[in-house]
C-alpha cells in the first residue's frame, strides 16, 4: 500500500475511488474503521491502514465490522466500516436497529455493489437499503466524488444523527481519476453519554424512536431538495431528459452530451418535486439507473412519466453502448452499425486456480470420491466447480456450506439414502459465517462430512490477514486460531478431527474414502499456506521427461495452469476404439515445484529440472 500522502489543497492524486474514500476518511478525522475484504470494496482498508491516526481493523464479518462502527459512534468519534454489496445482508440485523439509535459521532457504511457481477454471487442493488432503512443514500460517480461526498457523508451523519451509505460500484472502486483534498479537519470526541431509552433497544424504547425516525425522514427529505450534492445540467436538445447517478452520470454524458440531465449524488430520499419540475422542461424523461428499476417505480408511484427498464436492459452497467440504441430508437432516430453492442465476445478465460494452490489436491480429490453430494462456499475453492474437476453441487452465500449440508442430510430422498454429504469451506469462510454451521450439524446430529481449507488468509481477495494466519491488519502477531480445538469445541469427536498436508494426495484420498462412510460429523482440515503469500515455500520447479511421457494427460486433471498441452495424438487401441493423447511441458518459471502433478502420472514422466540439468551435465562430460 501506499504511503500516507501529504494534505496539501493543490495536490493533484490519480488514484482509485477505494483509495479517495480512505483519504477521505482520514481527511474527516475518522477515529475508527472496520471492514471485511470483498471485492469491490478491499481496498478502502487496506489504504485506511496506512493513517496512524485511524484505527483499523479487519472484523471477523461486516456485522461485526458494522457493530465496532456504530460502538465508536456512540462515544462520539466519527467512525467508517466498508463492506461489498453481499456484506451489507450480514450486517443488516445491526443496521436494521442502528436507523432508530442514529448516530452520534460521524458513521458513514461504504458499501460496494459488483454490477456485472465481476466477482460476486448475485447482482443486488444495495440502494433499496437506504429506503428499508430509512437512511441518506449517497452516490459519487467518479473518484472526485468518492472523495467529496465520503467527507459530505459525516457532516450528513452528524447533523441529522443518522447513519449515511455511500453507494459505491465495481467500476468507481477501481478506476482511477484526478483527485484533489479539501483541508482537513479535527472532530472533536465527545465521549459515550449514557442515555438508556435511544441506546437500549428494547422494544419499548424501540417504539419511542419510530416516531422520530419519521420526523427524520422529512427534514432528509427538504435537504435531499437543497443540497447540491444534487444538481440539474442543463442541455440544448429538449427532446429527451435524464435522471441518472452514480457511474452511469458518466455514461450518460458521454452518449448524450447535448441532453438536460438530472444527477442524484444524494439519492435517498429522492427530491420528488425537484424531479417533477425537471421533468416539465423535456419532452420525454429516461431513467437510467444500476441496476434495479428503483427510481423509475418511485417517480411513476408521483405520477411522473418516465422511461426506465422497459427499454434498458435490467442487469449489468448502463454503458454507452448499452444505452444508445434503445434511447435513439426511442426518438426515432437512425441507429449507425458502429453503435450497436458487438455481437462478438472476448476470448473466453475461464477462472481458475493458480499454480499449485493446496486447493488443486483436494478437488483432485474430490473429482473422484464418488455417490457423493458436495456443498460449497465462496471462496477460492469456489472454483472446484469448474474444469476439470466439476466436484462443487452448490453454492450459495459465505458459510453456508455446512447449514446447506445439514439440510441436504436431513432432506434426503430415498435415492439419496446411501449417498455421501460433504462440505467444503475456507478458514476465514469458516471464522466468518460457518463456525454457527458446524455447531448446527453436531447439535442436531447430522452426518456430515466437512473439508475446512486452511490456507491461513482471505484468499479471494488478495491474501488478506485472517484470525487463521495469527497476524492482524497491520501485520502484527496476534491470536492464531487452533482449528483442531475449536471443531472439538463445537461438538466434533476428537477422533473425528483429522489434519492434511493437502500436498500429499494419497493421505488425503484415503482420509476422504474414510470419513465419508462415518455416519457422524467429522472435520478434515488442510493444513497449507496459500501460495501467493510470504508462508509458503517454493521448492525447484519441475519438467517432462519427454522420452517417458505417454500422453495419458492425467496430470491434466489436477487442473495446475502450469501444465501445457504441447500437442494431441489420436491412436486406436487394440479394441478398435480411438483415444486421444496429450502430451504436455510444464511451465518452469511458474511451477512451484509443489509436486501435486507426480501423484497421477503412472510414467514418473514429470521430474525436477535439476534432475536434468544434472543428466545433461554428465552427457556433456
Amino acid at each position: 500500500m501506499n504511503a500516507e500522502a501529504p494534505r496539501a489543497n493543490d495536490l493533484r492524486q490519480f488514484i482509485s475511488g477505494n483509495e479517495a474514500v480512505a483519504q477521505a476518511a482520514r481527511d474527516a478525522d475518522v477515529k475508527v474503521a472496520a471492514a471485511y475484504p470483498g471485492t469491490p470494496s478491499t481496498e478502502i482498508l487496506e489504504y485506511v491502514s496506512n493513517y496512524p491516526s485511524i484505527y483499523s481493523e479487519w472484523s471477523i464479518n461486516e456485522k461485526v465490522s458494522l457493530e465496532v462502527a456504530i460502538g465508536a459512534s456512540l462515544s462520539g468519534s466519527r467512525a467508517l466500516c466498508a463492506m461489498k454489496h453481499v456484506g451489507l445482508n450480514v450486517a443488516s440485523d445491526a443496521l436494521m436497529t442502528q436507523t432508530l439509535v442514529g448516530a452520534v459521532g460521524g458513521l458513514v457504511i461504504v458499501v460496494a455493489d459488483d454490477v456485472g457481477l465481476s466477482s460476486s454471487q448475485n447482482e443486488q442493488d444495495s440502494r433499496y437499503w437506504g429506503r428499508f432503512a430509512h437512511l441518506p443514500v449517497l452516490e459519487p460517480g467518479d473518484a472526485q466524488e468518492a472523495y467529496d461526498m465520503t467527507r459530505a457523508a459525516f457532516d450528513i451523519s452528524e447533523q441529522f444523527e443518522v447513519p449515511v451509505i455511500v453507494r459505491l460500484t465495481t467500476r468507481i472502486c477501481h478506476v482511477k481519476g484526478v483527485v484533489i483534498n479539501s483541508d482537513a479537519e479535527t472532530h472533536q470526541t465527545t465521549g459515550f453519554q449514557k442515555d438508556p431509552t435511544r441506546f437500549v433497544m428494547v422494544p419499548g424504547n424501540a417504539k419511542g424512536r419510530i416516531p422520530m425516525m419519521m420526523a427524520r425522514d422529512e427534514v432528509l427529505r427538504q435537504f435531499a431538495a437543497e443540497t447540491p450534492l444534487n444538481r440539474i445540467e442543463e442541455g440544448s436538445d429538449t427532446r429527451l431528459g435524464f435522471i441518472t447517478s452514480g457511474a452511469a452520470y458518466y455514461h450518460v454524458k458521454e452518449a448524450f452530451p447535448d441532453a438536460p440531465v438530472f444527477k442524484l449524488g444524494f439519492s435517498c430520499p429522492v427530491p420528488i418535486e425537484n424531479i417533477r419540475a425537471f421533468a416539465g422542461t423535456v419532452e420525454q424523461l429516461v431513467v437510467v439507473e444500476e441496476v434495479e428499476p428503483l427510481l423509475e417505480t418511485e417517480l411513476r408511484a408521483a405520477g411522473i412519466e418516465v422511461q426506465g427498464k422497459e427499454i434498458l436492459p435490467k442487469v449489468g452497467e448502463m454503458s454507452p453502448a448499452v444505452i444508445t440504441p434503445p434511447v435513439k430508437k426511442l426518438l426515432g432516430e437512425t441507429i449507425a452499425e458502429s453503435e450497436l453492442i458487438p455481437a462478438t465476445q472476448v476470448f473466453p478465460r475461464p477462472p481458475t486456480m493458480c499454480v499449485a494452490c493446496p486447493h488443486l489436491g483436494i478437488y483432485y480429490c474430490l473429482s473422484h470420491i464418488k455417490n457423493t453430494i458436495i456443498s460449497g462456499d465462496i471462496g477460492c475453492y469456489t472454483l472446484g466447480a469448474g474444469h476439470p474437476w466439476n466436484a462443487l453441487d452448490t453454492t450459495i452465500s459465505m458459510g453456508a456450506s455446512l447449514s446447506v449440508a445439514q439440510g441436504l442430510d436431513k432432506g434426503r430422498a430415498e435415492g439419496d439414502e446411501k449417498k455421501n454429504v460433504l462440505a467444503v469451506i475456507g478458514d476465514s469462510t469458516f471464522l466468518h459465517m460457518g463456525m454457527q454451521g458446524l455447531l448446527d450439524i453436531t447439535y442436531n446430529k447430522g452426518n456430515v462430512t466437512i473439508l475446512l481449507l486452511d490456507n491461513r488468509t482471505v484468499g479471494m481477495t488478495g491474501g488478506q490477514n485472517a484470525p487463521s494466519s495469527g497476524l492482524d491488519l497491520h501485520g502484527e502477531e496476534t491470536v492464531q486460531v487452533d482449528f483442531r480445538k475449536l471443531c472439538e469445541a463445537l461438538g466434533v469427536k476428537p477422533e473425528r478431527i483429522h489434519e492434511v498436508n493437502p500436498y500429499e494426495m494419497p493421505v488425503l484420498f484415503k482420509a476422504l474414502r474414510e470419513e465419508v462412510k462415518i455416519p457422524e460429523p467429522s472435520v478434515i482440515i488442510t493444513n497449507q499456506p496459500c501460495v501467493l503469500t510470504e508462508r509458503y515455500s517454493k521448492l525447484p520447479p519441475l519438467t517432462v521427461d519427454d522420452d517417458k511421457c505417454t500422453g495419458c494427460s492425467n496430470c491434466l486433471d489436477i487442473g495446475c495452469p502450469a501444465i501445457l498441452v504441447e500437442r494431441r495424438e489420436t491412436v486406436v487401441k487394440p479394441n478398435g476404439r480411438e483415444k486421444e493423447l496429450a502430451f504436455v511441458s510444464i511451465d518452469t518459471a511458474a511451477c512451484t515445484g509443489c509436486g501435486l502433478c507426480t501423484k497421477p502420472c503412472a510414467p514418473d514422466a514429470i521430474i525436477p529440472v535439476q534432475n536434468v540439468m544434472k543428466i545433461d551435465a554428465v552427457e556433456v562430460k
